[in-house]
């Protein structure tokens, strides 16, 4: 995910909060405070477990490590578990009555990016890729603190059933950042396969680089759609010296690079939302040899499906003007491959509200905010409910950064600012938000399922 979850409305709603970490011992609800008992004596558990992941990353697809480790776990608390779904998928399911069937789901894979923060238990994995390119792997986005915070509230959850009714539907999902996870175990049979209840609520949570304690809950439209395109370009190869010899793909591919921005600035109606971004150039292995081919890794944004419908188009469009103007022929044209992708992320408003009014008195109003704008982030959490499309859904935003070091880049008069983000190397999940995230997954899950009523 790729997610730039703040937007100058959230800016506006930071300013006036006070950055600090909300305290356990606030008056919340009979049932709220049995929670937060249960999460306090466990955080020492929570803290060692979330080092541990944080240590040993796996990358889409290859988290066979913390898959076990989740599904041992659920196991241990009395889930039914199975495992394999979609290559890695781990889904674990608690029965406890008639009630709701509340889902949610916390995504496992890492990011290829090698971590700077100087941790203690920083990672300093490195992997082989299927294709064999060697890279860094580290937890850039948060989810070791995801996997955590779903272990911590099925810990939490399991212990309390004399205060709840229904049907916990546990999802540890794979491959969240290519954005293929999620269609994966849908088409793996999800829900054909394994005799899941259709769910009545669907619910998640994601790291945010704002203070630990302030939760997002707003309903509406909030990430966009995405996609992941490949675009190879074919040449003719042959040495650097004579490139009158050759039909050279990496100029083939830099011209694309530059032409596709155009798209964005001269197609797409300028009141519309698109980016184009071009990830990676791979091409060629020497400095005197012109390749057979170079590789564009392009990502889109979008919201308004025509908006992609004219990306994808200009994509296709330039690639194979430009290798026609380089003499390419017709049966030699670029391949576009389409790897992944997803679709607008949207909140349920009513559910949104109503999870907003069950965490205000424990996290406090001026820790909650319910409303931001849209954020060029995507998601592929809302995919896992495959033809369930009309279930209630909400994905809450959770803040991870030390509120101290928050403030201290905060500058009078100036934008809001953010100490790091996403995919950052400095990426860094406060060990506070463990418990904090902990808990505001449990107060979630309580509220939808306390009632024992649909």
């Amino acid at each position: 995910m790729k997610k730039r979850l703040l937007a100058p409305a959230v800016a506006v709603a930071l300013a006036v909060l006070a950055w600090s970490t909300p305290s356990f011992a606030a008056a919340p609800p009979a049932l709220a405070a049995q929670a937060r008992a249960a999460i306090e004596s466990d955080t020492p558990r929570l803290t060692a477990m979330f080092k541990d992941i944080h240590q040993n990353p796996e990358l889409g697809f290859m988290e066979t490590r913390t898959a076990a480790i989740v599904a041992k776990e659920l196991k241990a608390l009395g889930f039914t578990v199975t495992t394999g779904i979609g290559g890695t998928g781990v889904v674990g399911v608690l029965r406890n009555g008639d009630g709701p069937v509340v889902m949610y789901r916390a995504d496992m894979d890492a990011n290829a990016v090698e971590e700077a923060t100087g941790l203690a238990y920083a990672s300093k994995l490195r992997v082989k890729r299927p294709d064999g390119t060697e890279v860094p792997v580290a937890h850039m986005c948060g989810h070791d603190a995801h996997v955590t915070w779903m272990l911590g509230m099925a810990k939490a959850l399991a212990g309390m059933k004399s205060n709840w009714k229904g049907t916990v539907v546990l999802v540890g999902q794979p491959a969240e950042e290519p954005i293929l996870g999620a269609r994966a175990m849908v088409d793996d049979g999800l829900w054909t396969k394994n005799g899941l209840p259709k769910p009545d609520y669907f619910i998640g949570m994601h790291t945010a680089p704002v203070p630990v304690g302030v939760v997002m809950s707003s309903g509406g439209r909030k990430m966009a759609g995405t996609d992941q395109v490949d675009v190879l370009f074919k040449g003719v190869g042959g040495h650097g010296s004579t490139p009158q010899l050759t039909k050279d793909p990496v100029l083939m591919a830099a011209y694309a690079v530059t032409q596709y921005q155009a798209i964005v600035s001269r197609v797409i109606d300028p009141q519309e939302t698109g980016v184009l971004t071009v990830g990676a150039i791979q091409a060629g292995f020497d400095n005197n040899v012109i390749p057979q081919t170079a590789l564009l890794k392009v990502n889109l944004r979008w919201f308004e499906p025509k908006v992609r419908e004219q990306m994808l188009a200009g994509i296709k469009s330039i690639s194979e003007g430009i290798a026609r103007t380089y003499g390419m022929p017709e049966d030699q044209m670029p391949v576009i491959t389409m790897k992944g992708g997803s679709t607008p992320l949207v909140n349920t408003e009513a559910l949104a509200g109503r999870m907003a009014a069950a965490l205000k008195p424990v996290i406090g109003e001026r820790n909650l905010i319910t409303y931001f704008p849209p954020a060029t982030g995507s998601e592929d959490i809302h995919l896992l409910l495959g033809p369930h499309t009309d279930v209630p859904f909400n994905f809450l935003v959770v803040g991870v950064v030390d509120p101290k070091l928050f403030a201290s880049v905060q500058k009078p008069g100036q934008p809001m600012q953010v100490p790091y983000a996403a995919h950052n190397p400095n990426f860094i999940v406060d060990l506070a938000a463990i418990p904090m995230g902990t808990l505001t997954a449990t107060i979630s899950m309580l509220e939808l399922l306390q009632t024992g009523a649909k």
